[in-house]
């Protein structure tokens, strides 16, 4: 079955490429039957993670207050070509903690309900529901559907919890210039990616009052290797919001750089809030590394609007808080394929004045690989965070994280 959805924004048609099979004679000849233009794919979850407690001198791993589990059923269905060029895309997903709350965990990773853990353990959303045509070298998508963080860098769908979070929207994506992708939405509303009981994620607001948030971008490959993204959000608001962000990506061989940065500018804020990022890095063989840096100030926070995530290349597993305001941060990163798999080491210093000791330290260890005929994804990850806080009982916190995908 294939697995791609309809949206690949930065392809310029929406033609999937395919491939013949040699043709098998039966033994009983069977009656032909017409191909009905959908194609059916999906995906299980089973999900678990555990810390200790951050203030509970007493918590520690795997205790049943400080563990959260889910077991996900995602099911999706894509017709290009109902009638007349206009394309049709379903998914809907199933979450269920399969009673691990009675004795194993004391949390969901999401949910959907009310906010109360007891209605959040077992449920299901329409994640995405949206139509599609082409015409030309421009593509609509209208409904609710994900968006791409390298196109959409402050409303986009995260994937690191059980399933992504997605967005109302109207999507148009034309390539008539040579080398050149645009990009146009009109975001009208969201669900919320966020972690444990609390975030429904069936529950898809309006933004900026049904006023929603307007998204340009543009993105240019005519110098080889060298990859340039600009973004523009505009809401229209009492104060009105404006979003500038840009991106620029180098790949030399076995070395590649990048640059980032933007600013967020509203009359609600007294000086326009600024961030900037670098990165460098290296891949050789089995073996690759990078060092990145970030610098965003005390104005306003740089985060995903759907989410809980930020754009910046100094992102790691859990310092999403410590990175998105007020803060001068660098990240060194290692990987290493091995035992049929990837190895990938992170180790991130925040010098952030949010904090009363200043500091914020993150210790990465994480390992992902593909099995049973490259059909299932697992992975486990290990997280050592420290915020120095000397006034609380645990300044340090220890987190486990494993989770298995298998996709049909």
């Amino acid at each position: 079955m294939k697995k791609t959805l309809l949206l690949s924004v930065v392809a310029s048609t929406m033609i999937m490429a395919g491939g013949d099979i040699a043709p098998v004679e039966p033994v009983v000849e069977a009656p032909a039957v017409e191909a009905s233009g959908w194609d059916f794919s999906g995906q299980a979850v089973v999900y678990y993670q555990t810390n200790d407690d951050w203030n509970d001198k007493d918590g520690s791993l795997f205790d049943q207050d400080n563990s959260a589990a889910d077991a996900g059923l995602q099911l999706r269905a894509v017709n290009k070509d109902v009638f007349a060029g206009v394309g049709m895309g379903f998914e809907v997903n199933a979450l269920s903690t399969l009673n691990l709350e009675n004795a194993v965990v004391d949390n969901v990773m999401q949910g959907v309900g009310n906010g109360d853990l007891n209605d959040m353990t077992d449920g299901g959303w329409l994640s995405q529901a949206y139509l599609t045509y082409a015409m030309g070298n421009t593509s609509f998508k209208l409904g609710r559907q994900e968006l791409p963080k390298a196109l959409s860098p402050f409303a986009f769908s995260e994937g690191w919890n059980v399933f992504k979070n997605t967005f109302d929207a109207v999507l148009v994506v034309n390539t008539d210039i040579t080398d050149t992708t645009l990009v146009g939405a009109w975001v009208a509303g969201a669900n919320h990616n966020g972690f444990g009981a609390g975030n429904d994620l069936s529950d898809f607001n309006s933004l900026n009052e049904d006023k929603g948030v307007y998204m340009l971008t543009a993105q240019n490959k005519s110098i080889s290797d060298l990859t340039l993204t600009g973004t523009w959000y505009y809401a229209n608001t009492d104060n009105d919001l404006n979003i500038l962000w840009a991106d620029a990506k180098y790949n030399a061989g076995s070395f590649n750089v990048a640059l980032q940065g933007g600013t967020i500018m509203t009359d609600a804020l007294a000086d326009d809030a600024v961030a900037f990022g670098a990165k460098i890095g290296a891949d050789f063989d089995m073996f690759n590394a990078s060092l990145a840096y970030s610098s965003t100030d005390d104005n306003a926070a740089f985060r995903n609007l759907g989410g809980v995530k930020t754009p910046l290349y100094t992102q790691m597993v859990l310092n999403q808080d410590y990175i998105g305001q007020d803060s001068k941060t660098i990240v060194a990163r290692v990987g290493i394929e091995a035992l049929g798999g990837n190895f990938n080491l992170a180790y991130g210093y925040s010098d952030i004045d949010l904090l009363p000791s200043g500091e914020y330290k993150e210790f990465d260890l994480t390992y992902k690989t593909k099995v049973l005929d490259n059909s299932t994804t697992l992975f486990a990850g290990y997280v050592y965070k420290n915020d120095g806080c000397t006034s609380c009982e645990n300044e340090y916190e220890n987190m486990l994280r494993v989770w298995g995908r298998y996709n049909f």
